[in-house]
């Protein structure tokens, strides 16, 4: 290809996205009605495909989800082929479904928003592959999704929640805390640095057999812990806070299952038990368990927000904390958080519950969000990758532990 040929080509595609741009931030015609943008929702990055169709107040027009919970409790983790498959088995249904319950026909839609990073790879590509062919064939703009970003911007469909605000994202895959200044401004001021706490959680749930409890045997990981822990004592499992002389905002949780581990085998040789085998203490496990895990997403969140308040990246009459993803339905954990906002003045606001887990409605809300902005939309036969790993905004991690802001101590312990 010759360098006109090549300077052409891409002057075309920037005029295309010019004129989407325009198209997209300019208001109703008269007579139009002033709400009329609708916008398709997918979601694939992990186990749920979800599909979800919104208009631009936030209003939820159609939604659908299919959930694979049953059957990777039965294989006792997720494979990654089995949830593509299961992805590719659904997908279209699931589409239809959302776009049949909102009464909306596809040429109706101003955009489609879908989920692109980060998340499983052989899930992204089913989400993106379908997605790609659906905007082609019905000429509709495209909107790439950052999973992170969408849990992130979640809160605004329900309630007025002013730019800049401080998140906290927690979820099977994912831990972040991170400043969000705009639709697609943020500041990450912490990160997990191995796994997430859902993934830890869900892990330990597996190590203690309690698919085999009966109060347990359809839950998720995370949930039987919850479960259990209501009626378990953590102060009999003298767990260690992670990362607890290291003073940023990352998290740690691989070495907090590796202890739990280590208890559960030790519990294991005094009961004279096999690996497999549900212990006399299971509900203590759990509640230390989560305990720790609290304080730990507790202290880094602490510590975040002496450092925004030291660098005024919050506004000083309504600062807010944010909590989303799949763990902040945790309502211990909840209760935890809260103690820190209101000893630091800050607002915590959370999603309901069905909202915090991975759906189509989040990723709708994303794009109507972007759609508002002109930001991030492309013509519908510009390829798209999807990407596993993604960071999310500017990495402010180096200057939250060069500030190496140490907590007091604190006497409040939850109960």
């Amino acid at each position: 290809m010759s360098l006109f040929t090549m300077f052409h080509t891409k002057a075309k595609i920037l005029h295309r996205l010019l004129q989407f741009r325009h198209t997209f931030r300019c208001s109703p015609s008269p007579g139009q009605a002033p709400y009329s943008r609708l916008v398709l929702g997918i979601e694939t990055s992990c186990d749920d495909t979800g599909a979800a169709v919104l208009d631009e107040t936030g209003e939820i027009l159609g939604e659908s989800l299919h959930s694979q919970k049953e059957v990777h409790l039965r294989t006792g983790g997720i494979i990654p082929t089995v949830a593509q498959q299961l992805h590719r088995e659904n997908i279209e249904r699931v589409v239809q479904e959302a776009l049949q319950r909102s009464g909306v026909d596809p040429s109706r839609l101003s955009a489609v928003a879908t989920t692109v990073k980060p998340g499983m790879a052989l899930s992204l590509a089913v989400g993106l592959e379908f997605s790609q062919r659906f905007v082609r064939q019905h000429n509709k703009p495209f909107i790439p999704i950052h999973h992170m970003e969408a849990h992130a911007l979640t809160v605004r469909m329900l309630q007025h929640v002013a730019f800049p605000f401080l998140v906290l994202l927690v979820s099977g895959g994912h831990s972040l805390l991170a400043v969000a200044r705009g639709v697609d401004d943020f500041l990450l001021l912490g990160h997990t640095l191995d796994e997430a706490p859902g993934d830890m959680l869900d892990k330990v749930a597996r190590r203690l057999s309690l698919i085999k409890h009966p109060q347990c045997s359809t839950l998720s990981g995370g949930g039987a812990i919850e479960l259990l822990a209501k009626d378990g004592d953590w102060r009999r499992f003298n767990l260690t806070t992670p990362l607890g002389h290291v003073h940023d905002c990352c998290f740690s949780f691989a070495g907090l299952r590796s202890q739990v581990n280590m208890s559960i085998m030790k519990k294991e040789a005094e009961e004279g038990v096999e690996p497999g085998t549900l212990l006399s203490c299971v509900n203590d496990i759990a509640a230390a368990t989560q305990h720790t895990v609290a304080s730990h997403l507790t202290q880094r969140t602490h510590r975040a927000i002496l450092f925004c308040k030291a660098n005024g990246l919050l506004p000083s009459d309504t600062p807010t904390l944010v909590l989303s993803g799949g763990v902040a339905s945790n309502q211990y954990i909840r209760n935890t958080l809260s103690s820190i906002t209101e000893e630091t003045g800050l607002r915590l606001l959370c999603p309901p519950a069905k909202f915090c887990t991975d759906n189509g409605v989040m990723i709708a809300w994303n794009g109507v969000e972007r759609l508002r902005e002109g930001k991030g939309i492309l013509p519908p036969h510009v390829d798209v990758r999807y990407e596993p790993r993604a960071q999310l905004g500017v990495d402010m991690t180096a200057e939250v532990k060069a500030a190496a802001i140490r907590l007091r101590s604190r006497k409040k312990i939850p109960k």
